[in-house]
């Protein structure tokens, strides 16, 4: 069976929502070479209204091979309000998330990958039906505040799997 992977974006002080406005500065040539590689060992996403909202306007026309490839790939949008996907290869699915997710996690041979933590996500793993997480932690604070930039000091993990960052403020 194939395995579900989360990939979020995700600010220092725990934001998710709205990666567009915060985390594009960090889109860099090792960042879209990490998600291509993701990409590739993936036979679709999974994605709710948001996330079609978001990537559905800015990939198509981009030029790469990240962009052939989120362009490229099934893409399952999880929806009862969107009427249609116009999104290159995407289709729109109305029934039960959960019994639709189920049967096409036990088909096809490679994994299917959700893209940020929202409704769909925690539908996913109330279900047990997620199978890793991949979060890229990015050194800003956006919540609550101006967007402040950080820069990463030092690191360390613990045998617990707690992963330390400390990151002073840019200028600072």
């Amino acid at each position: 069976m194939r395995e579900i992977v989360e990939s979020t974006l995700i600010s220092l002080d725990g934001v998710v929502d709205d990666p567009g406005s915060w985390a594009l500065d960090y889109f860099d040539e090792q960042f879209l070479q990490e998600a291509y590689e993701l990409l590739k060992g993936c036979d679709a996403m999974l994605m709710g209204r948001g996330t079609y909202d978001d990537l559905s306007w800015r990939w198509p026309g981009q030029k790469g091979d990240f962009a052939d490839a989120i362009n490229g790939i099934r893409k399952y949008v999880f929806s009862s309000t969107l009427e249609r996907a116009e999104w290159n290869n995407s289709v729109v699915v109305r029934g039960d998330a959960v019994e639709e997710v189920r049967a096409l996690k036990e088909s096809g041979d490679g994994d299917l990958v959700v893209f940020g933590h929202g409704q769909l996500s925690r539908t996913l793993l109330e279900h047990g039906l997620l199978d890793r997480f991949r979060f890229a932690v990015h050194p800003v604070v956006v919540g609550g505040g101006p967007k402040t930039p950080l820069s990463l000091v030092g690191t360390h993990s613990r045998r617990s799997g707690v992963v330390v960052l400390n990151h002073r403020v840019d200028g600072r």
